[in-house]
């Protein structure tokens, strides 16, 4: 499908849904965010420029339409036609406009970028990141937190992936949007992104009422092991037996993208079904820079592992985490739990 002629399905920008923002009645920041992506595609078709930007990312015209893909111009004003539709107050709620502090004037917020609808779970769209054609920084930008706009709640992709993350009964979380755009575009449907920040305790929840599984896809380098660590603490409350979690990481170099461009969504799923399970993580971390060998070592070890157990609801993930730590520790299991409940 081309660019020039991609649409969205009908039915993809409802009104209504989350609470209102900054005083402006809800209903009317919905409408003028959906009114700001019909805009921004109606842009993109226009602009040459971008159309060549998301070819070169091999990013198809029938992918650019499900996510309703846009463009924002780089004019001070390009949104002018659709905002003088609406008051001052609906306007600055949207977080679409910046004033300026020195003169009051106002100026477009999005400008010269990609531009990427985020929807909530009903898919109401409730903000935009956007993201520069060339090296220009910040390379993506969010709409600003807000009521209705809080990226420690949302998810990118959570509303054309969820009937896909039920069917599979897995939802795999990566980074980026691209990320999302890219894998979905080559058959890998059940999949989110968060926004440019960490995974939350939220977007764990929120994923859980909708399946049982779910994986984290990271970059395989220290970034990606940071944030992988920062993922297993935000997970371990919501670890019972019910549940599974998966960690999946990336041969150092790659994305999720440049892998599935690179090696095809065979080798991706093949990677996604050997993601390692939580219990592992867990064990590599607490042992992570500890000296074994030494009684300073187990004991860091055994500290380490205190602050997880306690995280963890009662089952078996806790229940290994303990024996393990009784063979890396070399104390019984009656002294462990001793220190890790204070009982000593």
């Amino acid at each position: 499908m081309s660019f020039m002629n991609t649409t969205v399905a009908s039915g993809l920008d409802p009104v209504g849904g989350a609470a209102a923002t900054s005083g402006a009645p809800t209903a009317q920041v919905h409408a003028l965010l959906a009114d700001a992506a019909a805009h921004f595609r109606a842009s993109l078709r226009a602009s040459p420029k971008a159309v060549t930007y998301l070819r070169r990312r091999g990013v198809s015209g029938a992918t650019a339409g499900r996510f309703g893909l846009g463009f924002a111009a780089s004019g001070w004003h390009g949104l002018s036609p659709v905002l003088r539709n609406y008051d001052e107050r609906t306007v600055q709620a949207s977080g679409l406009e910046v004033v300026n502090g020195d003169d009051n004037h106002c100026y477009d917020r999005f400008r010269d970028r990609v531009m990427f609808p985020i929807r909530d779970r009903s898919g109401v769209i409730v903000g935009f990141g956007g993201r520069v054609l060339d090296g220009t920084q910040p390379k993506y930008m969010n709409s600003p937190e807000s009521e209705g706009f809080q990226k420690r709640r949302l998810l990118y992709g959570l509303y054309e992936a969820r009937a896909a993350i039920q069917a599979e009964q897995v939802a795999l979380v990566v980074e980026g949007y691209m990320d999302v755009v890219k894998l979905s575009q080559a058959g890998f449907l059940p999949v989110v992104g968060t926004l440019g920040t960490s995974c939350t305790c939220a977007h764990v929840a929120e994923l859980l009422s909708i399946t049982k599984r779910v994986v984290f896809c990271f970059d395989g380098d220290d970034a990606g092991r940071r944030a992988a660590s920062h993922a297993v603490e935000k997970i371990l409350p919501h670890a019972n037996d019910a549940r599974s979690f998966g960690f999946m990481f990336l041969p150092e170099g790659h994305d999720p993208d440049s892998f599935v461009r690179d090696h095809g969504t065979k080798a991706f799923r093949a990677l996604l079904a050997a993601a390692l399970p939580l219990a592992s993580v867990l064990q590599v971390q607490v042992i992570a820079g500890c000296e074994l060998q030494h009684a300073e070592g187990r004991a860091r070890c055994s500290a380490l592992a205190r602050k997880f157990w306690h995280a963890l609801p009662e089952g078996h993930q806790r229940a290994e985490l303990l024996d393990f730590c009784v063979g890396v520790t070399k104390l019984c299991r009656d002294q462990l739990l001793a220190l890790w409940t204070g009982d000593h």
